[in-house]
C-alpha cells in the first residue's frame, strides 16, 4: 500500500540514531537518521481549570486530563488504531486498564480519540499508532505488560533526543534565518546562538567568506548537539539515574564522540530494545516528537511498514513528574542600562528556554527605589543571549537610577522564578566627585571617581580645557553609581578643566568643572658613579624636571620611575664635563620646566665594574644537530650550551665574589653564575662562563649579561639569542612541494628557499600540526626563522 503524501522525506537530514538501552552495549555505530516526516497528534493538557497545548507541557503529573487525537489527513488511505499506556516502572506492569485505545477512522469524537486522566502510581506515559489489524491491542498490551522497563526506559531516550532535537532545530533555523536578512552579522551572532543553545561552534567558518559561513556551521548536525543537565533531568525516570549510562558514555572520548554529546550519540539502535516484541504481524518503529503548540509532529528514522510486520509508530510522552524549572543565572556583569528598547537580560544555564515553549508568559518585573513596580512582558532570544524585554517605552518618573528586575513566569503549570538583575535608566541627577574632592595635579595621569544615577547608561566622557581640543576619556563603572576614570593631564596647563558625561538616548551632556594644579617637584638625591655619564635623581614629581647642569656636564631625563610614592628621574650627559672622583662633592643646578632652579648636592660614588665580551662558543643540542644547521655563534639553542668569556677593562682585575648575572631582555628570568656554579678565572682579568639554557627557562629571545659586585652592577650588555628550536622527523617532496614533518612546528615563524625570505611560508601563531606544506627548493635547502630569533636564521637540508 502506498505512503501517505504528507509523509513526505524532509529535504535536510538531522543524524538521529536510535536507543541503546544497556549501558555495557555502547558502540559508535553509525544509526539510521530522522529524516521522514510521520503523522501527527494533537494534545492539549488540562490541570485543574487551565488547559495547556503539549508544547507547553515540560511534565504530566497525577490528576491532569488529556485529550489526544491523530492528526490525519482526510485522505488517509490507512486505517490507524491509536493506543496509550501509562508505566509504573521497570518491575511493576501496569494493570490491563491503564491502556487504552481509539480508532482514529472513527466519525464520533468519543470513538477516535483518547480522554484520559494520569492514574495515581503512573510515572511514564508512551503513545502508539499501528495499522488497524486484528489483534493489535491484545499484542501490545502483552508486550508493555511483559516487559515494562524497555517501555519505560524508551520513553525516557525519546524524551531525551526530541529534546535535543528541539535545540539543533532552533539553532538551524536561526542561522537560516540570519543568512536570508543578514548575512553579514553570522560572525557575531553564531557565536551567541551557540552559547544559548549550548551547541558545538566551529570558530573556523566564522572566518570564511559571508556566503560560505552558514553550510559550514551547520556541518556535521549529528555532532552540533552538546550535553545539557537540565534537559537530561526532565527526562528523568524513577527507574534509574538521572542520566543513563549510555548518555554518560556518549560524552566520553572513549565513546568516540569527543566532548560533546550529541542527541545522536543517546539515541541507538532501537532493535536491541524492541527486538523481543518482533513478530510476524508487528515491528516497533521510534518516532522524535516535534512540538508546535498542540501539535506533535512525528519523525521516522525509517520508512514504514503497511504489510506483515506492519510498523507500530512509539512515541514517547513527558515524564510524569514533578516539574524540574531549570535554575537561570544572571549573566550581567553588572548593571544593565534600560535607558534604550529592546534592553538584554543575559541569562545562562537553560537552553530549553530557546527551543521549547515550556518557559511561558515570562515577565520582568522593575522595582523603583520608592516600591513601585511595574510588570514588562520579555521574549527568549538565542541570537542575543537571554531575554529582551518588549514594551518598555517611557516609564514613570520612579523609574529612575537603579532598578531591581525579577524575571518571572511559568514552567508548563508552575510558577517560575529566574534571577534578578539591576537594571539603571538615567535621569537629571548632576554627576558628583567621590569622596573628597582630590587635588589634580597636571603634568601626569590623575585617577578621579565620579558619582551618578545610571553609570551603566553612559555612552561617552569628554575632557574639555578652554578653546582646546575636545579629549573622549576611557572610563569603567565600579558598583552601581560610581565611574572610574584616568585625566590624562600630563600635557594640560593649570586652571580649569570641564568633564562632560553623556547618558545613552539624551543629547544634552551634563558637566562638570574641576580645577588642575601646578606642583613643583620635590628633590632628595642625586648619585652617580665615577666615571659615568649618567645619574639618577630621587624625588617627587620629577615630570617637571627639564635638566640638570653637574660639573659642565648637561644631563637630561631620559626615562622616569615610580617606586611607591617616590620617583626616580634617570639622565644621561649631553656632551663631556669635568672627571669626577669617588668621595668628591659636587653641586647640581636642577632647572625645572616652568623655569625655576635647584641647587642639590651630588654624591659620587665608586666606579662602576667595566667589561667586555671576548668570545663565546655554541655548542649544539640532539635536536639541532639532527636536522637544523646553525649560523654563526649568535644563536643559542635551548637544549645547547654556552661558554663565553669576558675581560675586565681599564686595568681592572675580577674577585673572587664576583658574580655574572644572565637574563632576558625583560629581566623576568634570570640566574646568576658565581665561582662554584659556571664560572672560572681564566686570568685576574679574563673569567669564562658556561651557561646551560635550562636553568633560564621559559625564557627565550636576546639574552644580556653583567657583572654584580657587592651592591652595583655593571651596564648590561647584549650576550647571545636563545632560541627554542622545533624537532624535525624528516622532509619529504614531491613534483612542486615538501612536507617537513615534525613537532613544536608552532615555534616556526617562516620558511624560505632564500636566506632573504622574499616569499616565505608563514606560520600561523598557535598552529598545533605536524607537519607543514613549504614550495621545493632546488638544492633542497630551506631557511628556516624562528619566532624567538626573527633576525637570525637556521639551515633544514631536505636530504
Amino acid at each position: 500500500m502506498p505512503l501517505p503524501d504528507r509523509w513526505k522525506i524532509l529535504s535536510w537530514t538531522c543524524g538521529a540514531a536510535a536507543i541503546a538501552l544497556s549501558a555495557a552495549t555502547v558502540q559508535a555505530a553509525d544509526p539510521a537518521p530522522f529524516e521522514l516526516g510521520g503523522p501527527g497528534l494533537r494534545i492539549t493538557v488540562m490541570r485543574g481549570k487551565d488547559v495547556l497545548p503539549i508544547a507547553q507541557v515540560p511534565s504530566l503529573a497525577e490528576g491532569d486530563q488529556l485529550s489526544i487525537r491523530a492528526d490525519l489527513p482526510e485522505d488517509q488511505g490507512t486505517r490507524f488504531l491509536l493506543l496509550s499506556t501509562f508505566l509504573r516502572g521497570a518491575t511493576n506492569p501496569p494493570p490491563k486498564d491503564w491502556i487504552r485505545s481509539a480508532e482514529t477512522w472513527k466519525k464520533k469524537a468519543k470513538d477516535n480519540s483518547l480522554s484520559l486522566t494520569v492514574p495515581k502510581g503512573a510515572r511514564q506515559m508512551t503513545l502508539f499508532l499501528v495499522p488497524e489489524t486484528g489483534g493489535a491491542l491484545g499484542t501490545i498490551e502483552d508486550a508493555v505488560r511483559g516487559k515494562p522497563g524497555e517501555f519505560v526506559r524508551a520513553t525516557q531516550e525519546l524524551n531525551q533526543a526530541s529534546l535535543d532535537r528541539s535545540r539543533l532545530d532552533a539553532f538551524m533555523a536561526a542561522i537560516r534565518a540570519q543568512e536570508n536578512t543578514h548575512p553579514e552579522f553570522l560572525r557575531s551572532v553564531a557565536p551567541a546562538l551557540a552559547r544559548s543553545l549550548s551547541m558545538k561552534l566551529n570558530d573556523e567558518c566564522l572566518s570564511k567568506v559571508v556566503e560560505l559561513q552558514a553550510n559550514c556551521l551547520l556541518e556535521n548536525r549529528e555532532q552540533l548537539v552538546l550535553a545539557d543537565v537540565h534537559s537530561s533531568s526532565i527526562a528523568e525516570t524513577l527507574t534509574g539515574a538521572p542520566t543513563d549510562l549510555a548518555l554518560q558514555l556518549s560524552s566520553t572520548r572513549e565513546a568516540g564522540y569527543g566532548f560533546y554529546s550529541p542527541y545522536i550519540g543517546v539515541v541507538r539502535d532501537l532493535a536491541r530494545i524492541f527486538g523481543a516484541f518482533s513478530n510476524p504481524e508487528f515491528d516497533y518503529l521510534p518516532t522524535l516528537s516535534v512540538r508546535r503548540d498542540d501539535a506533535a509532529a512525528l519523525l521516522l528514522n525509517k520508512a514504514p511498514s503497511f504489510q506483515k510486520p506492519k510498523s507500530v509508530l512509539v512515541v514517547g510522552m513527558p515524564a510524569i513528574e514533578a516539574d524540574s524549572p531549570p535554575r537561570l543565572r544572571s549573566a550581567a556583569n553588572g548593571p544593565i542600562c534600560a535607558a534604550r528598547p529592546g534592553v538584554v537580560l543575559p541569562v545562562e544555564g537553560a537552553p530549553l528556554i530557546y527551543s521549547t515553549a515550556y518557559a511561558r508568559a515570562m515577565t520582568v518585573k522593575l522595582t523603583a527605589a520608592s516600591g513601585e513596580t511595574i510588570d514588562l512582558p520579555v521574549e527568549a532570544r538565542a541570537d542575543r543571549g537571554g531575554y529582551v524585554v518588549r514594551g518598555n517605552g517611557p516609564l514613570p518618573a520612579a523609574f529612575r537610577g537603579t532598578v531591581k528586575g525579577h524575571l518571572s513566569g511559568y514552567w508548563g503549570f508552575e510558577r517560575f522564578d529566574g534571577p534578578d538583575f539591576s537594571l539603571q535608566l538615567p535621569g537629571d541627577a548632576p554627576w558628583k566627585v567621590a569622596g573628597e574632592e582630590p587635588t589634580l595635579v597636571v603634568g601626569r595621569d590623575n585617577e578621579l571617581g565620579l558619582t551618578g544615577e545610571a553609570p551603566a547608561c553612559v555612552e561617552g566622557v569628554t575632557l574639555r580645557q578652554g578653546d582646546g581640543a575636545p579629549q573622549s576619556l576611557a572610563w569603567k563603572v565600579q558598583g552601581n553609581d560610581t565611574l572610574l576614570l584616568t585625566l590624562p593631564l600630563a600635557e594640560r596647563r593649570p586652571g580649569d578643566i570641564r568633564l562632560e558625561v553623556k547618558y545613552q538616548g539624551m543629547a544634552t551632556p551634563t558637566a562638570l568643572t574641576l580645577k588642575a594644579y601646578a606642583q613643583a617637584s620635590r628633590l632628595d638625591t642625586l648619585s652617580l658613579h665615577a666615571g659615568d655619564h649618567e645619574a639618577v635623581l630621587s624625588g617627587q614629581r620629577l615630570d617637571q624636571v627639564a635638566g640638570v647642569d653637574l660639573a659642565g656636564m648637561a644631563l637630561v631625563p631620559d626615562g622616569l620611575t615610580r617606586d611607591g610614592s617616590v620617583d626616580r628621574l634617570r639622565l644621561v650627559a649631553k656632551g663631556d664635563g669635568a672627571a669626577l672622583k669617588a668621595g668628591d662633592k659636587a653641586t647640581a643646578r636642577v632647572r625645572l620646566k616652568d623655569g625655576r632652579t635647584v641647587d642639590l648636592a651630588a654624591a659620587v660614588e665608586a666606579a662602576r665594574p667595566r667589561l667586555t665580551l671576548l668570545s663565546r662558543t655554541v655548542s649544539a643540542g640532539t635536536a639541532e644537530g639532527r636536522r637544523l644547521q646553525l649560523q654563526g655563534e649568535g644563536l643559542l639553542p635551548d637544549d645547547g650550551r654556552l661558554v663565553f668569556s669576558v675581560r675586565a677593562e681599564e686595568g681592572g682585575a675580577f674577585r673572587q665574589d664576583d658574580v655574572l648575572e644572565i637574563a632576558s631582555a625583560d629581566g623576568a628570568n634570570a640566574v646568576r653564575l658565581s665561582g662554584p656554579n659556571g664560572l672560572r678565572l681564566s686570568g685576574p682579568e679574563v673569567m669564562v662562563a658556561t651557561l646551560d639554557p635550562a636553568t633560564l627557562a621559559p625564557a627565550a629571545g636576546p639574552l644580556r649579561f653583567r657583572l654584580l659586585r657587592g651592591e652595583g652592577a655593571s651596564d648590561w650588555q647584549p650576550l647571545v639569542t636563545l632560541a627554542r628550536l622545533p624537532h624535525i622527523d624528516g622532509v619529504s617532496c614531491e613534483a612542486r612541494y615538501c612536507t617537513i614533518k615534525g613537532r613544536d612546528l608552532f615555534l616556526i615563524d617562516a620558511v624560505d628557499g632564500t636566506p632573504g625570505f622574499q616569499k616565505p611560508t608563514v606560520v600561523a601563531q598557535g598552529f598545533t600540526g605536524s607537519s607543514l606544506q613549504v614550495p621545493a627548493t632546488r638544492d633542497g635547502r630551506f631557511y628556516i626563522r624562528l619566532r624567538d630569533a626573527r633576525d637570525q636564521a637556521v639551515i633544514l637540508n631536505a636530504s
